[in-house]
């Protein structure tokens, strides 16, 4: 399924290719979130041009609605949603745990209250396995506990060992065609935890790893910890996937750390803030300084918002609550988000992915710092 095509020589960072049913994905990746079987304010056609080659969908959603009975008469989630690139869909576990405000841990999974209308469900392994198995979804996760970061570590140690029996029975469960599935490490920062749990995973044989339990709020240096105390553990045949992140300067500082796969809200979540990510930083386009800035959101992309907008447009048009303004928003952030990983993976098979890394995390500023250097370009 994997294929590592070249590895970087003063850091970790890889090339490679990720063969699944609907197509070939070119690794470093960001997926783009489709929680509800959509990305927030993109359709199809743009996330096609702007270069998206895999999407995630979140299972525990798409069982609360619109339901299994009704993307399985659609012929699956692809053609429900019409998209036919490759989709990974998550376990749904880290949803039953963060969103459940009741719930009940058993042995072969959680009992819990729905958060839409409060009637009782049950998901284990056997449960998620058949959701994505129905959504047809070219990677599915395994159903595993992630526990908040600061649990005591009775509960991460519990944790662990419940994510490695129930990651054992979801390889008992039927696949859709050609669906290969992902074992989920767990452990916070424990090295320890960490260690046993890949381990553990890396001996059952999955198609690919992801580091789970990170991008929890834990501090930063605490969510880089736990990747690197896992990574080593993963085979290098096989992807790598640190789930939930995150910044562009967090996913370039983790494909130096030897990741591969990302996925993230931030891009679509934070436009309809009202912020824009650039290869500087992040800028909030609401501010005054921008209400006659006629100039695009970022010099030199080629997005169809930075084409075509500009940011005094774009401001008027969030200050109004226009939804294109949100919109055009998404459209950059996302595109930002594609383009850097194409570029990532161009320094990485020229052999100057060291430079690129060492230039991109000293430029990428807090977004405090570039409104002062606009405040101050803007006083002349």
């Amino acid at each position: 399924m994997f294929e590592l095509l070249k590895t970087d020589t003063t850091t970790k960072a890889r090339l490679g290719k990720l063969t699944t049913t609907h197509g070939v994905v070119d690794t470093p990746v960001f997926m783009s979130v489709g929680t509800q079987a959509s990305v927030k304010a993109l359709d199809p056609r743009e996330l096609n041009e702007m270069g998206t080659q895999i999407i995630l969908g979140n299972t525990y959603h798409l069982n609360l609605r619109p339901g299994l009975d009704v993307i399985r008469a659609a012929g699956g989630l692809h053609k429900f949603m019409n998209w036919d690139k490759p989709i990974l869909t998550d376990s749904g576990g880290f949803q039953v745990f963060s969103l459940a405000k009741i719930r009940k841990v058993k042995a072969h999974g959680v009992e819990f209250r729905s958060h839409l209308d409060g009637s009782l469900l049950f998901i284990g392994p056997k449960e998620s396995m058949e959701i994505q198995r129905v959504l047809g979804s070219d990677i599915a996760m395994v159903f595993d506990e992630c526990p908040p970061h600061d649990a005591p570590a009775k509960d991460q140690r519990l944790a662990v060992e419940r994510t490695i029996r129930w990651a054992r029975e979801c390889l008992e469960q039927p696949r859709a065609d050609g669906q290969k599935v992902f074992g989920i490490v767990q452990g916070s920062s424990d090295p320890t935890l960490r260690a046993e749990c890949a381990k553990a995973l890396v001996a059952m044989e999955f198609d690919g790893y992801a580091i789970g339990g990170v991008s929890v709020g834990e501090p930063e240096p605490e969510m880089m910890k736990a990747i690197e105390l896992a990574e080593p553990h993963l085979p290098a045949h096989k992807a790598r996937y640190a789930m939930g992140l995150g910044t562009p300067a967090q996913m370039v500082e983790l494909i130096a750390r030897g990741i591969d796969m990302f996925d993230c809200v931030l891009p679509t979540r934070v436009a309809r803030n009202g912020t824009a990510y650039t290869r500087r930083g992040a800028l909030g386009i609401k501010g005054a300084i921008y209400k006659t800035d006629f100039g695009p959101i970022e010099e030199g992309c080629d997005c169809f918002a930075c084409k075509h907008f500009t940011r005094a447009y774009l401001r008027h048009l969030l200050r109004a609550n226009e939804i294109l303004g949100l919109r055009m928003l998404s459209v950059h952030n996302t595109h930002m988000y594609v383009k850097l990983m194409a570029d990532v993976r161009a320094a990485i098979a020229a052999g100057n992915f060291a430079e690129f890394y060492r230039d991109f995390i000293a430029n990428f500023t807090p977004s405090q710092k570039i409104l002062a250097e606009r405040r101050k370009e803007a006083k002349g």
